[in-house]
C-alpha cells in the first residue's frame, strides 16, 4: 500500500508540474484557466509532504482518494492544454460547451478534494491552510460565469454563417485579427494547425462546423496580408501581441501588474526574491534583513519586537506563490541571488594565532583536568571573537575533541566545552562538523546533568544547530526534548528562553511536536502563560501555535482549560500574541462546540472582529476563520431551541390522552 501511495503521489506532483509548465492560455479562456491552473500549483507542497511523509500504515481510504484526485487531474489536464494549444476561433465558437466542460472539471477536482481527508495527514499547518484557501476557492468558482467578449462572438459568428464568397465588413475582420490575436504569420499558422489537430482527432471527416472554422481562418489571413502585405513570418512573431480588449499593448501604455503587498518586502517594498522569516514570524528579503541586523539592531522591522533570535527561516510556500503570480502576470520570476561566499568557508587568522589554537588543542588531549579546562576555556572565548577563529579552531581539528569533554565529570570543563561549541556553531560550516562528530548525545548529556550555565548553554547550542532541517530530526531523536521542557520549567530567566527557542525550532518538525506533549510541554507552556511578571508569554504562545496543529497537541491544549486564557489575551494581548492565540483557537475549535460554546460565553466575538480588521496579516486571517465559525455555531443553537421550543408548544397543545380502561 505505502508503495502505491508513492506511486500515485509521484504522478501527481508530475502531472500538476506538467500543468505549471503550460506557459499561455487562449485569451478568450486565459483568466478562469490561469485561475485553476493556479490553485493546482497550490496542492503540490501537499502532494511534496504526503511523499515524504514516515506514516508506515497507509489507510486505503487515503489511497483510493489520491487516486480519484488523479483521475479528476487527468481531466483538468488535458482541459488545460487545450487551452493553451486549442484553435482560437472554436473556442469562441463554442465557448458555452467549453464553459460546461470546465466548470463539470472544477466540480470533479473540488468532490475529489475534498475526499482526501488532509486534516489526518502528517503534513504542516501552513499546507493544510493552503488546501483549505483551494477548497474555497473550487467552490467559489462553482456557477460562477464571467461574461463572454459579446461582440466577438457576434462578429465572428455573422462572418461564421456568410456564404464564402459574400462580401464581409474589414472593420469586423480587423477587430477579429485583433482580439484572437491572429495578427501574424506565426499566429496564423498556429491557428491552422490546431484546427488541422483537431480534423485529426475526429478522424478524418470534420463535418461542415470545421470547414466552415478553416474558411473563416482563410478570411482573417487573407485581411491581414492585405493590410500588411510585406508581413513575413519573422515580423509576426517580434510584434507585441495584441491584448484581450484588442488593445496593442505597447512599452508606452502598457501597465504593469501592482504587486501584492504580501510579496513585497516590509523594508524594501520590492518584490521579493528570498524571503525568510525571522523569529517574531514576519517575512523580509534576505538581503534587506541581514543588513539590518548588521547595523546592529535587535528588533523586527516591522513590529518593533525584539527577535528572540537572528536566525532566518527560508520562506519556501510564500517563495512559489512569488513565482506563480509571476508567471500568470507575464513576469520574469525573480531569481534568488547567487551565494557570494565561497562553498568553504576559509580563516584569515595569522600563522601565529594558529600555532596558539594548535597549543591549546595539545593540552586539550593531554589527559591533564586542569590543562583541559583552561584550554577549553580559552577556546571559547577565542570562538566567540570572531568568525575567522571560529574557522582557524574548526580546520585546527578542535570539534571532536571538544565533543569528548562532554562527558567528562568536571562541570567547569563540561561547561567551557559545549559553550564552545555554540560559539563555533554560530559559522555554518561548523554545524555540520559538530553532527557529524557525534555531538548531539553529549550536547544532550549536558543539558541533564551539567551546571545550570552550561545546561543554558546547551539548549542555546541545540537551538543553533537545529536551525538546519535535518537536525531537527536528529536532535527530536536523541532525547533533547523532556531536558529542553524541564529546562523550561525551573531554568533561570535566561534558561527558560534558551529552552523555549529551541522548542518552538525543534517542533517546526511535525515528528517532534507530540514527542514534546508526550514530555508534558503543555502544562508547563499555561503556567508561563498565566504567570505574572513571568516574562515568557511570546514565547509560550508561538509554541502553542505550533503544537494546536498536531492532534495531540489540541487535545492537551484542550485538556489544559485554555481557552479563557486564550480569549483574554486575543482582547488585551500585543498584536503577534493576539495573533497565535487565535491560531491556537482556530484549531481547538475545529470540529468541538464544547470550546466554541465556551469561547462564545466569553464574549469573544467583539475582540475578534477587532482583530478581523486590526491585527496582523495572519492574525485577520485567523480572527475571520473563527468568526466565520463562531457565527454558524451561533446560527446553529439559535435553530435548534427554535425547534425544541416549536416542539414544546406542540405537546402542550394536544390534549392529554385517557385512559383505555377504568375501575368502575
Amino acid at each position: 500500500m505505502e508503495e502505491e501511495k508513492g506511486a500515485v503521489v509521484r504522478n501527481l506532483i508530475e502531472m500538476v508540474n506538467e500543468i505549471a509548465s503550460i506557459s499561455e492560455y487562449r485569451c478568450t479562456v486565459k483568466k478562469q484557466y490561469c485561475n485553476l491552473a493556479r490553485r493546482l500549483k497550490l496542492l503540490i507542497p501537499m502532494f511534496e509532504e504526503i511523499r515524504d511523509s514516515k506514516e508506515v500504515v497507509v489507510p486505503e481510504e487515503m489511497v483510493k482518494a489520491l487516486k480519484s484526485f488523479k483521475e479528476a487531474l487527468e481531466s483538468a489536464k488535458e482541459l488545460l492544454r487545450f487551452g493553451s494549444e486549442g484553435s482560437k476561433i472554436y473556442l469562441v465558437l463554442e465557448r458555452e460547451q467549453i464553459m460546461d466542460k470546465f466548470h463539470e472539471g472544477t466540480a470533479q477536482l473540488e468532490q475529489a478534494l475534498s475526499g482526501i481527508s488532509y486534516q489526518n495527514l502528517d503534513i504542516s499547518d501552513e499546507v493544510k491552510e493552503q488546501v483549505e484557501l483551494v477548497l474555497a476557492q473550487f467552490r467559489r468558482a462553482k456557477g460562477r460565469v464571467d461574461a463572454p467578449d459579446v461582440e466577438l462572438y457576434e462578429d465572428l459568428l455573422s462572418l461564421y454563417n456568410k456564404s464564402n464568397d459574400a462580401a464581409t465588413d474589414p472593420a469586423v475582420l480587423r477587430r477579429l485579427a485583433e482580439k484572437l490575436q491572429l495578427m501574424g504569420i506565426a499566429d496564423l499558422k498556429q491557428e491552422s494547425l490546431a484546427l488541422q489537430d483537431m480534423v485529426d482527432a475526429s478522424g478524418g471527416d470534420p463535418g461542415e462546423s470545421f470547414e466552415k472554422m478553416s474558411m473563416l481562418l482563410r478570411k482573417i489571413k487573407d485581411f491581414v496580408q492585405t493590410e500588411n502585405p510585406n508581413m513575413d513570418a519573422s515580423a509576426g512573431e517580434k510584434s507585441n501581441p495584441p491584448s484581450c480588449s484588442g488593445q496593442v499593448s505597447t512599452d508606452k501604455n502598457s501597465k504593469a501588474p501592482v504587486i501584492p503587498d504580501d510579496f513585497r518586502c516590509p523594508i524594501s517594498l520590492e518584490l521579493m526574491k528570498d524571503p525568510v522569516i525571522v523569529s517574531t514570524g514576519q517575512t523580509y528579503e534576505r538581503s534587506c534583513i541581514e543588513k539590518w541586523l548588521e547595523q546592529g539592531h535587535g528588533t523586527c522591522p516591522k513590529t518593533q519586537q525584539s527577535l528572540t533570535s537572528t536566525a532566518l527561516t527560508p520562506n519556501y510556500v510564500l517563495r512559489s506563490l512569488i513565482a506563480q503570480w509571476c508567471e500568470a502576470n507575464g513576469i520574469e520570476p525573480p531569481k534568488r541571488p547567487s551565494n557570494s561566499r565561497p562553498s568553504k568557508t576559509t580563516s584569515a587568522c595569522s600563522p601565529a594565532e594558529r600555532t596558539k589554537i594548535e597549543l591549546l588543542l595539545r593540552k586539550l588531549t593531554s589527559g591533564n583536568p586542569e590543562d583541559q579546562r583552561s584550554a577549553a576555556g580559552e577556546i571559547r572565548l577565542l570562538a566567540k571573537r570572531n568568525a575567522d577563529n571560529r574557522v582557524a579552531i574548526a580546520e585546527a581539528g578542535a570539534i571532536p575533541l571538544l565533543v569528548g569533554l562532554l562527558s567528562t565529570p568536571d562541570s567547569r570543563t563540561q561547561e567551557h566545552a559545549v559553550t564552545a561549541l555554540l560559539n563555533l556553531s554560530i559559522c555554518e560550516d561548523n554545524k555540520g562538523s559538530i553532527i557529524s562528530s557525534g555531538a548531539v548525545p553529549g550536547i544532550v548529556h549536558v543539558l541533564k546533568k551539567g551546571s545550570m550555565e552550561a545546561r543554558e548553554n546547551a539548549a542555546a547550542t541545540l537551538f543553533s544547530l537545529s536551525v538546519v532541517d535535518e537536525n531537527k530530526i536528529t536532535i527530536g531523536a536523541s532525547g533533547a526534548i523532556p531536558p529542553l521542557v524541564i529546562l523550561l520549567s525551573e531554568g533561570t530567566q535566561r534558561g527558560k528562553k534558551d529552552a523555549a527557542t529551541a522548542l518552538f525550532n525543534l517542533c517546526i518538525y511535525q515528528g517532534n511536536k507530540g514527542r514534546a506533549v508526550r514530555a508534558g510541554v503543555v502544562p508547563t507552556l499555561m503556567r508561563l502563560l498565566t504567570e505574572p511578571g513571568g516574562g515568557m508569554v511570546d514565547e509560550a504562545l508561538a509554541i502553542l501555535a505550533i503544537l494546536a496543529s498536531h492532534p495531540e497537541g489540541k487535545a492537551a491544549i484542550g485538556s489544559a482549560e485554555a481557552v479563557p486564557v486564550l480569549v483574554e489575551v486575543i482582547g488585551s494581548g500585543s498584536p503577534r500574541n493576539r495573533e497565535n492565540a487565535a491560531a491556537v483557537l482556530v484549531h481547538l475549535c475545529s470540529g468541538d462546540h464544547q470550546h466554541l460554546a465556551e469561547a462564545n460565553d466569553l464574549g469573544v466575538m467583539g475582540p475578534l472582529a477587532d482583530l478581523a480588521l486590526n491585527g496582523t496579516d495572519r492574525g485577520k486571517r485567523k480572527a475571520a476563520q473563527l468568526l466565520e465559525r463562531m457565527n454558524r455555531f451561533v446560527e446553529q443553537q439559535k435553530q435548534a431551541q427554535a425547534q425544541a421550543e416549536a416542539q414544546t408548544q406542540t405537546q402542550q397543545s394536544q390534549p392529554p390522552s385517557t385512559a383505555d380502561s377504568d375501575d368502575s
